[in-house]
């Protein structure tokens, strides 16, 4: 009996101990941390700040400070289109940016297009305190 009790917890702990030894984790690299960007929509033209930044997740605040309501189309690697911003409102949208260099319409005639360009993936956030 002693012989099969000595055994179980034996086996127990050999299980426990292998458990242990993992050095690879399935959530190791973290991704990127997210970019908050800022674009603003005036009666002359689209600005993006800052206009170059690493691939990765984005969130864009849009301040619409033009005389018409616009509905943004970042063209580029990833086409997207915000929903229509209207005018002296504010719009944001969050997308995986790719890439590449993007076309930033804010479909009125007289406001010209905006640019930006997305370089390689930024460095992952692992090393990055107080992250959600």
């Amino acid at each position: 009996m002693r012989g099969r009790s000595a055994a179980a917890g034996l086996l127990v702990a050999s299980v426990l101990a292998a458990g242990c030894g993992a050095e690879e984790f399935p959530n190791d690299p973290r991704p990127p941390a997210p970019l908050e960007l800022s674009a603003k929509v005036d009666d002359r033209k689209v600005t993006v700040v800052p206009d170059e930044v690493g691939a990765g997740l984005a969130t864009f605040t849009i301040s619409n400070q033009s005389r018409v309501e616009v509905e943004l189309a970042f063209d580029g690697p990833s086409d997207i289109r915000t929903d229509v911003i209207p005018a002296g409102g504010v719009g944001a949208i969050q997308f995986e940016l790719e890439p590449g260099t993007y076309e930033i319409e804010a479909g009125v005639p007289t406001i010209a297009d905006g640019a930006m360009t997305v370089g390689p993936e930024r460095p992952s956030a692992s090393n990055e305190l107080l992250l959600p």
